[in-house]
């Protein structure tokens, strides 16, 4: 059981354990469990002695980098267990197993395995609906995020907004799109490439010099889109090294994304030069 709450846990983090570091973990919540049902000793069932185990058993699955991070990702197992453990209940409740009963706050019967995988199952889903309504009510001052795009060696930095309603995709690949205006640009990518977006789309090459294709064209993609006063429209885009998305005291790092290329200005006023999606933040 501790193994499935930690690995939903990670799931909904966004993050990949070592398989042996979600093992140990594992291992020493039921060594405690064991120890707690066996000796029935009052030390063992204190609040303080559990929130100690649960901080040792993220740290151990996760290895947070930052205090910030271990109290986040705490906060996750937590919320992963207590959500388990109230379906693990009612399931306990509907199904009424023969012989169930709950002893130093561990479920003990003849119902574990059933219970076990379809109280995961269901906590897992409920967790993940509950954080994805959270993510779509961001108040509006956390709507933006510093991200610097990385593409052929070379880094160019902005504002952007965290825009709920970009779900924009590469079609083939399934790849997260970020779309960034064309002047943003400049600095990072050939002229030759952002004054014919139109024309490239079209597969009109006749104004890019051979080098410049043979570096660029395996990075360039159709991006379907609709929206910015388009409807089935079509943007140009590049595939990027990676991405960097700052938002307060986290950074997030993705290698797989591709950037959209807008020929015009998303703001009038300039407040933001690019547009990211909830799926990489």
């Amino acid at each position: 059981m501790n193994a499935i709450i930690i690995y939903a846990s990670a799931i909904i983090l966004k993050i990949k354990p070592k398989t042996i570091r979600i093992i140990i973990a594992s291992g020493i919540g039921s060594i405690y469990a064991i120890t707690t049902y066996v000796t029935e000793l009052h030390i063992y069932t204190s609040i303080i002695s559990k929130v100690i185990l649960s901080i040792i058993m993220v740290y151990v699955s996760f290895n947070p980098q930052s205090i910030k991070k271990l109290f986040k990702q705490v906060f996750i197992f937590y919320l992963t267990s207590f959500v388990f453990g109230g379906v693990a209940l009612y399931l306990i409740y509907v199904i009424e197993p023969q012989n169930a009963l709950i002893r130093n706050g561990m479920f003990v019967g003849d119902y574990v395995l059933k219970v076990i995988f379809l109280g995961a199952i269901v906590a897992f889903i409920i967790i993940k609906i509950a954080i994805k309504i959270i993510k779509t009510k961001i108040n509006s001052k956390d709507m933006y995020c510093n991200i610097r795009i990385k593409i052929s060696g070379q880094i160019v930095s902005t504002k952007a907004m965290i825009d709920t309603g970009n779900l924009a995709k590469e079609p083939i690949t399934n790849t997260p799109v970020i779309i960034a205006e064309s002047s943003l640009l400049y600095d990072i990518l050939p002229k030759e490439i952002l004054n014919n977006l139109d024309m490239i789309l079209g597969g009109d090459l006749s104004k890019i010099p051979e080098k410049i294709q043979s570096q660029y064209m395996s990075k360039l993609r159709c991006i379907p889109f609709s929206s910015l006063g388009k409807q089935n429209g079509m943007l140009l885009g590049i595939k990027a090294d990676e991405i960097e998305v700052e938002r307060e005291e986290d950074k997030k790092i993705t290698k797989n994304v591709i950037i959209g290329i807008y020929d015009k200005s998303l703001t009038k006023r300039g407040e933001y030069r690019a547009l990211v999606g909830l799926d990489l933040i």
